[in-house]
């Protein structure tokens, strides 16, 4: 279906931030593997996060959505494969991600498979780095990518894995750890990306009951500490159970920031309710960013308020600990003088699509002068009216809908921002500002 605007009043207002998708995922998961009951409060249901819930209850979790609550009755870590056939994760990177190692914790065997596209997120990194642990997988079309076979066992013991690829690998060795036999010491290898996403994993750990030791050492005596390039990450979870609780999942800072973008670019003043000023989130980074850029940002406790000219100005910006930003990042430099710089975002090229490319792409059709680098983009301000094509990324098509502001555009594919924000339409007409899907 095609995205495009269908009216636009005066911008501006108060809306609610969808709930974290990171932390719904992280929370259903955890809810499944604990020892008795749970109540997650302001869920979301997207396609991703139900891909969770579809996982979890195939590997002997009890779910119930009620009105108020999602109700998990956990498993104690006992986990049993019901489903004959490999379990659909549809587009969930996350899930398969984080339920490759989970998977090892039943006491069958467990095939994750899901669309095309899933099909080719490479995973040999996260399969090499749960070997020395006693876990074994095998891809089924021997290419270290889905449909991926999981074997029983999980001894735990000690492992590493690179950090540069994806911070999700990382967080799957560590949800699961806890419930090896052995628990497991985990070192990160350098340069460790998105660590801010480890820490949300961390934290909700904690929430459930799990302790984590943490440090770091530097591969050389004489480097300094600041040297990330020399910095080796070390986790030790030992083996212990996680606990049922009950568990509010807070606002979506990287959903949020089409929300913001949108006053930015425009002019305008706004409220988003349930984004939290202590939040764990690394895409909290949106709010500097949007500040360096000509707008003034209120943080407020659970709060954030948004003020802006619309007279956006260029900048340089490292995106290394916040990737989903960047497509978002790069529509803002589209409608901003002058010339931006964004790096640290190689690990993009590995999302739902290769998101540096794509969004190259899709920029240049509607007449952006740009340079597109191996771990970022140059982007200098200037747009046209145009089509482009989401590629299927929710992102995409969220973000260049607001360039729909300033120009007519058209977004092919534009259904797809239901894999992380089902209510997008609604919540941007909030603002003033009505998409609308029609039938290409």
């Amino acid at each position: 279906m095609i995205l495009k605007v269908k009216n636009i009043s005066e911008i501006g207002g108060v809306v609610k931030a969808p709930p974290s998708k990171s932390y719904s995922h992280r929370a259903v998961i955890l809810a499944s593997l604990a020892e008795g009951t749970s109540k997650l409060y302001d869920m979301l249901y997207s396609e991703d996060t139900l891909s969770s819930i579809r996982v979890c209850k195939a590997l002997g979790a009890k779910i119930n959505r009620t009105d108020d609550y999602l109700e998990v009755i956990g498993t104690g870590g006992k986990l049993h494969n019901s489903s004959a056939e490999p379990i659909d994760l549809a587009n969930s990177g996350t899930t398969l991600r984080l339920m490759t190692s989970v998977s090892s914790l039943s006491d069958n065997e467990v095939t994750l498979t899901g669309d095309d596209s899933l099909q080719t997120r490479p995973m040999g990194l996260l399969m090499d780095a749960l070997l020395p642990l006693g876990v074994e997988t095998s891809s089924l079309k021997d290419n270290d990518k889905a449909p991926i076979l999981i074997k029983p066992g999980y001894a735990g013991g000690e492992t590493n894995i690179m950090g540069n690829v994806s911070s999700q690998f990382i967080s799957s060795i560590l949800i699961s750890a806890p419930l090896s036999k052995k628990g497991v010491r985990l070192y990160v290898l350098p340069e460790f990306k998105s660590k801010p996403y480890v820490n949300m994993t961390l934290d909700i750990m904690r929430k459930f009951g799990v302790k984590t030791l943490k440090g770091y050492y530097l591969k050389h005596e004489n480097c300094d500490k600041e040297y990330q390039g020399c910095r080796i990450d070390e986790f030790l979870v030992r083996k212990q159970n996680y606990v049922a609780c009950d568990y509010t999942v807070e606002g979506d800072y990287s959903s949020a920031s089409y929300l913001l973008a949108l006053i930015a670019i425009n002019g305008g003043k706004a409220k988003i309710k349930n984004l939290f000023r202590d939040s764990k989130q690394g895409d909290k980074f949106i709010l500097d960013i949007l500040q360096k850029m000509g707008a003034t940002i209120i943080r407020g406790e659970d709060y954030v308020e948004i003020a802006s000219e619309g007279n956006l100005k260029a900048i340089d910006v490292d995106l290394s600990n916040a990737p989903d930003l960047l497509i978002t990042v790069a529509v803002l430099a589209a409608m901003a003088e002058g010339t931006t710089n964004i790096t640290g975002v190689a690990h993009a090229r590995v999302k739902e699509t290769d998101r540096i490319d794509t969004t190259c792409r899709e920029l240049e059709k509607l007449g952006c002068k740009l340079t597109e680098m191996e771990d970022g983009m140059s982007i200098t301000g200037g747009v046209n009216s145009g089509v482009v094509d989401s590629h299927g990324d929710h992102r995409l098509a969220m973000a260049f809908s607001l360039i729909g502001l300033n120009h007519d555009i058209e977004i092919t594919n534009g259904e797809v921002f239901d894999v992380s924000f089902p209510n997008f339409i609604e919540a941007m007409a909030e603002l003033g500002f009505e998409l609308e899907l029609k039938n290409e």
